[in-house]
């Protein structure tokens, strides 16, 4: 399966040592070969890095790793191609313009061909995620002439999560800079860092980090995943069908089916192969 990782703070932060780790499965601890890309949000603004090579192998992926750029929301991808050819067009995380603000979405999953599509918001590559991320958009759009409020706005992506992941697995993340929002059809893990901090050590890569030393008691950091990136610390799992909402580094409000079901990792990889998922 693709490789999905956010990460919403309180305060700009450097996202170089889950990084650090979560490139290493573009090509050397996974199979995920096809590109990457990550996007940092910084005030209005949008740094975007996109490769069509591998993350473990890619200049790109180590200008990012050396390149402590600060931000209180970004989103990775590393992509294992399902629909669409291995290039940059087809290169998560997509990037679009929704009431003056710029949006970021990365999907892991694959979905039927009979997904609902936009008018407005047109896809440039040939991918499934794309489409639905222009679907959603347009949806939003439609519905509301200005950013609405968060509760509104997590109301309205519920609703749109709740519709696509009928056409087949759908795992994202979406945020617009200052909100961030993921969703899980099968496997998604997150932690949320504050005080006190400890040590974190890398599953990816013999690397550890005393985030005591580089954090203040106010700092809030929430990290998503499709798996743990590390192996010292406990994540918690989102439920199938679950919403997040993330700000300032925080849960603010989710979204979970009454009968919480929770997969192990193998019963995720099967639900992709089912998928028709590439992994």
């Amino acid at each position: 399966m693709c490789q999905l990782l956010g990460m919403n703070c309180n305060k700009p932060t450097d996202i170089t040592f889950s990084f650090q780790g979560f490139s290493k499965r573009g090509g050397l601890t996974d199979h995920h070969t096809d590109g990457f890309g990550i996007g940092f949000f910084e005030g209005q603004g949008l740094r975007l890095f996109l490769d069509d090579q591998p993350s473990a192998e890619s200049p790109v992926a180590d200008l990012i790793r050396r390149y402590p750029i600060k931000s209180k929301n970004a989103i990775a991808h590393i992509r294992k191609a399902t629909q669409g050819r291995t290039t940059l067009e087809n290169t998560h995380p997509f990037q679009r313009e929704l009431w003056g603000r710029y949006w970021l979405f990365a999907h892991n999953g694959n979905l039927k061909p009979d997904a609902p599509t936009s008018e407005y918001y047109q896809p440039v590559g040939k991918t499934d995620s794309e489409k639905a991320f222009c679907y959603m958009l347009e949806q939003l759009r439609g519905q509301f002439a200005q950013r609405p409020s968060c509760d509104e706005l997590f109301d309205a992506i519920n609703r749109l999560c709740a519709e696509l992941r009928e056409y087949g697995l759908f795992n994202i993340i979406m945020s617009d800079g200052e909100t961030m929002f993921a969703h899980a059809s099968s496997l998604l893990y997150y932690i949320c860092r504050k005080h006190p901090f400890g040590y974190a050590h890398l599953i990816d890569e013999d690397m550890s980090i005393d985030f005591s030393t580089i954090t203040t008691p106010n700092d809030r950091v929430a990290v998503i995943a499709t798996l743990p990136l590390t192996d010292n610390e406990t994540w918690e799992q989102f439920a199938c069908n679950e919403l997040i909402m993330f700000k300032q580094g925080e849960i603010v409000r989710r979204s979970r089916p009454e009968n919480p079901v929770y997969l192990s990792r193998e019963e995720g990889l099967e639900i992709a192969r089912k998928a028709g998922v590439s992994f």
